[in-house]
């Protein structure tokens, strides 16, 4: 009997031992990875220049390279653009009375795509996100706007605008209504929320390529989505909550869920993507879904918001109530109403008319507010892809070492 109870002892402490040193290796690994990322996140042009730049270059020449061996196993989806942009040259060269539709064809591609690529980097933005909302489709709304009400009319050129907008002849003050402008800026503000919905598209097809390979992705947002899942339970930060209630709301609802996500402005939407990837929600479900609500449910959101903030009577409403701050705002105010004036002026000037040359420091504060957040993408880019190439170099190092052990 003592030997028998000897014996079922025995392998109790081996389970014992073996679950410790289960325990051990995995927060050794976990200890090592946390060490290896803040090794990353430290790879940055203000702090390692020379080694970001070097790093970043060989990232561009290992994604060139993909690229090409990709596009070499698509030779034949290659080569049938290669013919239709041949046959696009050749009517685009050619004269004849086909012309002004390949012209306006050309003008109407050239545009969407311009918005469309805008979109497709405030989504992805390789790790920050270009705000072209902020800095360009805005502004846009807002220019369009503020030219409707001022001219009376809807009529100016159609998309792709000249350089300025000029006030059409025969406007009539208070003619404008809300629809209207809507209906004129509805192309530029669905193609950029389409951009914004095919910027989505790389987390969605990171994680069901990952969820259908079984392997481990190269990504941190994927592995924090797992560590989420793995402490769902014992979430207590509100970060962590309102992600486990997006990751809900999508896996539960399905196409109305991603709907309800994508029709808001939602920060935390990469999670969706991220989850229907991993759930292996079908594309269409996903995508139909995203487009239509960044296109479409949000896109006039947006929209409506920025066409009632500079509508005429809400500017000089916020230009009044600017004036009326206490000592500092007859200061304030003066170089709005000039920056305002100028505007109005720029609507009505025609061709032989002297163009008013104003320098105002409001649009001078723009112009520099626009370059450094374009520089600070750029930079972005840059310690983005010396942090891949960081995490590529990383993990061929493990694998070696993983190979010498065995």
């Amino acid at each position: 009997m003592a030997k028998n109870g000897a014996s079922c002892e025995q392998p109790q402490k081996r389970g014992t031992k073996d679950k410790q040193n289960g325990h051990f290796a995995d927060s050794a690994v976990s200890e090592r990875r946390q060490k290896d990322r803040e090794e990353r996140l430290a790879l940055v042009l203000w702090r390692r220049p020379i080694v970001t730049l070097h790093y970043f270059l060989l990232e561009t020449f290992i994604t060139l390279k993909e690229w090409t061996l990709k596009l070499w196993q698509r030779s034949g989806t290659v080569f049938l653009i290669l013919v239709l942009c041949s046959f696009f040259s050749l009517a685009y060269s050619t004269e004849g009375a086909h012309q002004k539709y390949v012209q306006y064809l050309e003008k109407r591609f050239l545009w969407c795509a311009y918005w469309i690529g805008l979109g497709i980097l405030s989504s992805v933005g390789l790790g920050t996100g270009l705000h072209t909302f902020l800095l360009y489709l805005g502004p846009h709304i807002a220019s369009v706007t503020l030219a409707a009400y001022e001219c009376g009319s809807t009529d100016f050129p159609e998309p792709p605008y000249p350089d300025q907008i000029i006030c059409p002849e025969g406007g009539v003050e208070g003619s404008i209504s809300l629809w209207s402008i809507v209906s004129k800026v509805r192309l530029e503000a669905c193609m950029w929320g389409a951009g914004t919905a095919i910027g989505e598209l790389p987390p969605y097809f990171m994680a069901r390529a990952a969820r259908l390979s079984g392997a481990d992705p190269d990504d941190e947002d994927y592995e924090e989505f797992e560590e989420m899942l793995e402490h769902a339970q014992t979430a207590q930060d509100f970060v962590t909550r309102a992600k486990l209630c997006v990751q809900n709301m999508v896996q539960k609802v399905g196409f109305f869920g991603i709907l309800a996500c994508a029709s808001i402005p939602n920060p935390l939407f990469d999670l969706a993507g991220i989850t229907c990837g991993h759930f292996l929600v079908p594309f269409w479900t996903f995508f139909g879904a995203t487009l239509i609500g960044k296109a479409i449910v949000k896109m006039h959101i947006q929209k409506l918001f920025v066409i009632i903030t500079f509508s005429k009577h809400i500017v000089e409403q916020m230009v009044s109530l600017i004036g009326s701050l206490p000592r500092v705002g007859p200061s304030i105010q003066k170089p709005f109403s000039e920056y305002l004036e100028a505007q109005r002026s720029k609507l009505h000037h025609h061709t032989g008319a002297g163009t008013p040359a104003t320098e105002n420091w409001l649009s001078w504060v723009f112009e520099k507010v626009v370059l450094v957040m374009v520089c600070y993408f750029i930079f972005s880019i840059i310690n983005s892809m010396a942090q891949s190439y960081a995490k590529r170099r990383q993990s061929r190092q493990q694998r070696n070492t993983e190979e010498k052990t065995k």
